[in-house]
């Protein structure tokens, strides 16, 4: 599925935690621009659902580490999408 053909190079790195014991790994993906504001849209998605829904549901139980991570990866994701955003330190005119 190709909503763009242009597409942009992302060095990502991921890094598991302890839980699984894996060690940090570092991976390059390839997304077009329409996959990549695709990816930001889902995550923020789940992390809304995660913080709002969930502590609703019978048995849930928090990750604080999960959730940081996330935000964390969804702050690049969208930096990736508008390196500078309106409202930025480097947009704002001093005077």
């Amino acid at each position: 599925m190709n909503m763009n053909k242009e597409s942009t190079n992302h060095e990502v790195e991921a890094s598991p935690g302890p839980q699984n014991g894996e060690s940090t790994k570092r991976l390059t993906l390839t997304l077009t621009a329409g996959e990549l504001k695709l990816m930001a849209s889902l995550v923020s998605d789940q992390l809304f659902r995660r913080q709002f829904i969930d502590p609703k549901m019978p048995g849930y139980r928090p990750n604080p580490d999960e959730m940081a991570l996330g935000k964390a990866l969804l702050s690049r994701l969208r930096l990736m999408l508008d390196p500078h955003p309106k409202g930025s330190a480097t947009n704002k005119v001093s005077g």
